[in-house]
């Protein structure tokens, strides 16, 4: 356990980024089925939207350095494949 009311506090804030995180990286699965059910299903308007929906949410956990950039350009190029289809 901790000794300080430093690391008392940083235990704290630890827990609450553990947890926002996890609900980011928890939306962005969901987007990605979101995804991967519209192309199977060939519609391409609610393709289009869920594709918008998943790059925003992935440029955003990006930004906070909660994603690697390579896998965002990754995931990226593939939604366009999937458009361009």
């Amino acid at each position: 356990m901790a000794n300080t009311k430093s690391a008392l506090k940083y235990i704290r804030k630890t827990e609450t980024r553990a947890l926002r995180n996890r609900q980011v990286k928890t939306r962005l699965k969901t987007f990605y089925k979101k995804v991967a059910a519209a192309a199977a299903a060939g519609d391409k308007d609610a393709l289009s939207v869920a594709v918008r929906n998943y790059i925003s949410t992935l440029d955003k956990a990006g930004k906070n350095g909660l994603v690697h950039p390579n896998k965002i350009a990754r995931h990226k190029a593939r939604c366009a494949q999937l458009l361009a289809a």
